[in-house]
């Protein structure tokens, strides 16, 4: 097993610890175009959940506002989107990140085989 293999599925499984920071560092450190290509791609992956994230923040904002409403609308049985979104995503950010969770555990495998 050469060491372009093990930095290379390094890349995907620091989705366990330092997700954002060892690719990054494998990338800016090496100078094997494999290598750098991995650590691209576990990098992007990486990034998907921070995303995600950020974008769950905005939607938790705005599910914030006017709660006097949202409390009257479900008193009186009315369906409001903004009180039921972040319930939708979190299920819609747990399923990418067990997706992704199982891709990068994948494709290190791949890159050791």
């Amino acid at each position: 097993m050469t060491n372009k293999k093990i930095l290379s599925a390094l890349c995907y499984f620091s989705v366990f610890f330092f997700p954002l920071l060892i690719p990054f560092v494998i990338y800016l450190t090496s100078e094997d175009t494999d290598v750098k290509f991995h650590a691209t791609r576990s990098f992007v992956s990486h990034m998907v959940p921070v995303a995600l994230l950020i974008i769950g923040l905005v939607i938790f904002s705005f599910s914030m506002f006017n709660t006097q409403q949202r409390m009257t609308a479900i008193m009186h049985q009315q369906f409001d989107f903004w009180a039921f979104a972040p319930f939708l995503f979190t299920l819609v950010y747990s399923s990418f990140f067990v997706v992704i969770l199982v891709w990068n555990i994948f494709q290190g495998v791949k890159v050791l085989r």
